[in-house]
């Protein structure tokens, strides 16, 4: 084959592939998709608080007419524990122990009953609102049981004192304020009707009666969320 019969084909191929970008460049172009940026969530929360116990003074000795009881407040440091099972919906168990003493008042006025420590651990269904941004209040209500342990009696007229274990329901308000993704500040209230029954040994002779504690947990300090 001649060059001048070669000449003309070449020419035709290299105008095929000078016109190919300009066709591709007239094709739409495809979509690029970016990957979803996910949103971790995980369940656990945690909080270290401090917490003051205010109980209620009221309380009877029933086989002394006039008598009430009166009990001690308290300060003390808390943890609780909070499980999300979704965003809205959590429980949380608080652990911590106070010191609480108990004296009389009305008739038995004066007279020191005695000294007892508390585990209060409280279990509560929440419901955390989050429309608020940082800003995450909750409810709550749930069940306490409180153990009584390393109980003394006051001595002198009082030689024995004994409170039972006791239930009691729970209500409770709170908000968590987060600083970024995982901490924040906490504030909580909870109200308790915990009533437990006491028996002991004064002047001599068996008594028994109640204690009304009904406390309010009150609550401050710092959030963890992992």
């Amino acid at each position: 084959m001649t060059l001048r019969k070669i000449a003309p084909a070449l020419v035709a191929a290299f105008l095929g592939l000078a016109a190919a970008p300009a066709v591709a460049a007239d094709l739409p172009a495809k979509p690029v998709y970016k990957a979803p940026v996910v949103d971790l969530f995980n369940p656990w929360m945690i909080r270290l608080r401090a917490l003051g116990v205010v109980t209620r003074n009221s309380g009877t000795v029933d086989q002394i007419a006039g008598s009430s009881l009166t009990t001690t407040d308290s300060l003390v440091p808390e943890l609780d524990i909070t499980y999300f099972f979704t965003r809205n919906i959590a429980a949380e168990l608080i652990l911590g122990v106070t010191k609480h003493s108990v004296s009389g008042t009305g008739t038995i006025a004066g007279v020191d009953v005695g000294k007892a420590w508390l585990l209060p651990p409280t279990l509560t269904l929440q419901y955390h609102f989050t429309d608020w941004g940082a800003f995450k209040p909750y409810i709550g209500a749930g069940v306490n049981y409180t153990f009584f342990f390393s109980q003394s009696a006051a001595g002198g007229t009082v030689t024995s004192s004994h409170l039972k274990n006791t239930a009691a329901p729970a209500l409770q308000i709170g908000f968590d304020y987060m600083i970024d993704r995982h901490w924040g500040i906490n504030v909580d209230v909870k109200k308790l009707w915990l009533r437990p029954s006491w028996d002991g040994i004064v002047g001599g002779a068996p008594m028994t009666g109640k204690v009304n504690l009904d406390p309010w947990l009150i609550g401050a300090g710092v959030t963890y969320k992992f």
